[in-house]
């Protein structure tokens, strides 16, 4: 899984934006990528959904300072903090952004339309309130960066004892063609971020990949208990990806807030 979450373009390029490193434009660009469009619902005094520039704008006025990613899956609420409804949609949709300065999140819903090989993808963006507190389970990128070291091994290791395709050579082209696909025409942050935060991100990707790769069926364990077998034993692997991803997203938040008086 190279490619970035819609959660993690709209929170990277969000963040740009409300510093002033990009313009409203660059920034919508990069965010819609090859969707269609994004609209936003829910903001408060608009009535319908709006265009992603004049949200950005009406988040800005509102007193949102910066945008934070959350990953969620079933049993691990990561980088949520409530209420219920909030985090139910966030998990149907396995992502969302949190906005930092106000209580307020927003959770992608994503609808396509046209005949195959012509399809288009519009993303409507729910905007709900928030529980103001601590995001679940985000590490520092010092943490990130040192658990995703491990679980490159980890992962290296059980694919190879489970006669996995993903664990050898095979595995290096297709991740670095498939890294290749990803960053074409894309930086894999928004300015603004760390270096550290480019690193974690990059390598998150490619234990997130390597974890794809055995989940599809490569290698020699090809029946259905055996693909679930290695499911589960890469479960905690997925999970250090899913962490480190959020931690790389949220840190140029965590930055500006160690640099507040």
């Amino acid at each position: 899984m190279l490619s970035e979450p819609r959660s993690g373009r709209l929170a990277a390029w969000g963040n740009a934006l409300l510093a002033g490193l990009v313009s409203p434009d660059d920034a919508v660009l990069t965010i819609v990528g090859e969707d269609a469009v994004h609209r936003v619902e829910g903001l408060p005094d608009e009535v319908g959904p709006v265009g992603l520039t004049l949200a950005l704008g009406r988040l800005r006025v509102l007193g949102v300072t910066g945008l934070r990613v959350a990953l969620p899956a079933p049993g691990h609420p990561l980088g949520l903090s409530g209420p219920p409804d909030f985090n139910a949609r966030a998990l149907d949709a396995e992502e969302a952004v949190v906005c930092h300065g106000v209580a307020l999140g927003l959770v992608p819903e994503v609808y396509e339309a046209g005949p195959d090989g012509d399809v288009h993808v519009e993303v409507v963006w729910h905007c709900l309130a928030v529980r103001e507190a601590p995001p679940a389970d985000v590490p520092s990128l010092g943490e990130a960066e040192r658990e995703l070291a491990e679980a490159l091994r980890d992962a290296t290791e059980l694919l190879s004892r489970l006669d996995v395709a993903g664990s050898g050579p095979v595995a290096e082209a297709a991740v670095e063609a498939y890294r290749a696909r990803a960053e074409r025409g894309r930086e894999v942050l928004a300015p603004g971020y760390p270096p550290r935060a480019v690193r974690v991100l990059e390598l998150a990707q490619r234990v997130a990949a390597l974890v794809d790769m055995a989940g599809d069926g490569h290698g020699g364990a090809v029946s259905a208990s055996q693909i679930a077998a290695r499911a589960e034993l890469l479960r905690p692997v997925e999970r250090t990806a899913r962490r480190a991803q959020v931690a790389a997203y949220n840190a140029y938040v965590e930055e500006a807030e160690r640099r507040r008086p």
